[in-house]
C-alpha cells in the first residue's frame, strides 16, 4: 500500500483522499505503479488550486462583479467538494469561504458605487433639464436657443442612466421644455410677421413723404424734415427683407435728389462768398500780428473790437472754410480774454495774500524739517536722515515755485 499525507493507494488499486471526516474514495488505478496513481490525482488537486488562485487574483485586482464572483465560487465549491483528487481539499474550502466573504463585501461596495453613479446621473440630467427649462422660458435668441436645445438633447442621450422612475420623470420635464420652446418660437415668428406688416405700412408712409419733399428748395426746414424722417425710419423697426430693401432704395433716392440739389445751390453760393473769405483772412492775419504785441489788456480789448467790427462787416463765409476761419478768430479773442483774466489775478488782493501765506507756510515747514534733519544726523539715524532730506528737497522745490508766483503777483 502506498501512502501520502493527503491520501493513499490500496493494494487493490483503490485511491483514497483523507479529510477531517475520514477517508473518501476518489478513484482506482490499475495501469501502473501506486506512486503514479497518487501523482495523477495530486495533479487534479493542483488544477483546483490554480483555479482558486486565479479567482482570488481576479477578485483582488480586477473589477469582477460580485454576482460573477459568487457564481464562480459556487462552481469551484462544488468541484472541490466532489473532487476526485488528492490534496488538502479542506484548505481549498476555507479559501473559498474567504473568497465568499470578499465577494459579499464587493457586492456591498458595488451596490454603493451603483447608487452613487445613479445619483451622479440624476444630478447630471437634472442640470440638463434645468437648463432646457431655462432656455424654454427665457431665451429670445431663437437660433442659438434652438441649437442649444438640440445640444442638451444629445447630452441627455450620452449621459449615464439614473433609476427608471427618475429617468421617466426627468424625461417628461425635458420633453415639456422642448415643446414649450418650440411653441414660444412659433408664436414669436407669427407675431413678428404681423409686426413687420405694420412696419411696412409705416415705412411706405415715410417714403411717400420723403418723395414729396425731394423737389423742395426750402433748404433748412426740408433738411430738418429729412432728419426727422430718418429718425422715424430707424425707430420704426424692420419690415420683411424684400420690402425693407425696396423701400430703403426709394427713401435714399428721394433724399439724394434733395441734398444733391441743395449742395449744388450751396456750391454756387460759396463761390460768390469767396471774396468774403479773402477779406477775413486778411483781417485774421492783421489781428494775429498786432494784438499779441499789446501788453495792456485794455488797449488789446479796444483794438480787438475794431477787428471784430471789420470781421462782421466782411460778411458770410463759404462753408468749406467757415469753421476754420471762425475758429482761428476765436483763438485771437480767447487770447485777449486770458490776458484780461491774468491781469485781474495779478491785481487780486486775495490771490496775493494766498501766495504770501503759501510762501510763509513752506518756509516754516522747511525750517522744521532742517531741525529734524540735524537731530537725526546727531543720532546717526540713517533712515530718518534720508526721509528728511527727501522731504526738504520737495518742499524747497515747492517754495521756489511759490516764490515765483508771489513775485509775479507783487
Amino acid at each position: 500500500m502506498t501512502t501520502d499525507p493527503w491520501g493513499r493507494v490500496d493494494d487493490d488499486g483503490t485511491v483514497y483522499v483523507r479529510t477531517s471526516e475520514g477517508e473518501r474514495v476518489v478513484g482506482s488505478w490499475q495501469a501502473g505503479a501506486p506512486e503514479e496513481a497518487l501523482a495523477f490525482f495530486q495533479r487534479k488537486y493542483d488544477a483546483l488550486v490554480t483555479e482558486v488562485e486565479l479567482l482570488e487574483k481576479r477578485l483582488r485586482s480586477t473589477d469582477l462583479s460580485a454576482a460573477t464572483a459568487m457564481s464562480n465560487i459556487d462552481k469551484l465549491r462544488t468541484a472541490v467538494t466532489d473532487a476526485n483528487a488528492v490534496g488538502d481539499l479542506e484548505s481549498l474550502s476555507r479559501r473559498l469561504d474567504a473568497l465568499t466573504d470578499r465577494a459579499e463585501e464587493r457586492k456591498v461596495e458595488q451596490k454603493q458605487a451603483q447608487e452613487e453613479a445613479r445619483g451622479q446621473a440624476r444630478e447630471t440630467k437634472e442640470r440638463i433639464v434645468a437648463e432646457a427649462e431655462r432656455v424654454a422660458t427665457e431665451t429670445t435668441h431663437w437660433k442659438s436657443g434652438g441649437e442649444r436645445m438640440l445640444e442638451l438633447i444629445e447630452e441627455w442621450k450620452k449621459a449615464p442612466r439614473a433609476d427608471r422612475p427618475t429617468e421617466q420623470a426627468l424625461w417628461k420635464r425635458m420633453s415639456a421644455a422642448r415643446n414649450s420652446f418650440s411653441k414660444r418660437r412659433k408664436t414669436y415668428f407669427a407675431n413678428l410677421d404681423q409686426e413687420r406688416d405694420s412696419v411696412r405700412v409705416e415705412k411706405e408712409r415715410i417714403v411717400a413723404e420723403a418723395e414729396s419733399l425731394s423737389g423742395s428748395d426750402d433748404w433748412g426746414p426740408t433738411a430738418r424734415a429729412y432728419r426727422d424722417l430718418m429718425q422715424q425710419w430707424k425707430s420704426t423697426g424692420r419690415a420683411d427683407r424684400a420690402s425693407e430693401d425696396k423701400l430703403w432704395t426709394r427713401f435714399k433716392a428721394a433724399q439724394d435728389r434733395f441734398f444733391d440739389a441743395r449742395n449744388s445751390t450751396f456750391a454756387e453760393r460759396d463761390a460768390e462768398l469767396r471774396v468774403n473769405a479773402d477779406a477775413k483772412e486778411r483781417i485774421l492775419a492783421e489781428a494775429r500780428a498786432e494784438i499779441p504785441g499789446i501788453s495792456d489788456p485794455r488797449r488789446a480789448r479796444a483794438r480787438l473790437r475794431d477787428f471784430q467790427e471789420a470781421w462782421e462787416e466782411a460778411g458770410e463765409l463759404p462753408r468749406d472754410v467757415r469753421d476754420q476761419l471762425e475758429g482761428a478768430f476765436r483763438q485771437v479773442e480767447d487770447g485777449v480774454r486770458r490776458a484780461e483774466d491774468a491781469e485781474w489775478e495779478r491785481s487780486n488782493p486775495e490771490a496775493l495774500a494766498r501766495a504770501r501765506d503759501t510762501v510763509s507756510q513752506l518756509a516754516s515747514a522747511i525750517a522744521g524739517l532742517e531741525a529734524k534733519l540735524e537731530k537725526a544726523r546727531e543720532r546717526g539715524d540713517a533712515r530718518r536722515v534720508k526721509e528728511h532730506e527727501d522731504a526738504l528737497e520737495a518742499r524747497r522745490s515747492w517754495l521756489s515755485e511759490a516764490q515765483k508766483a508771489l513775485d509775479e503777483l507783487s
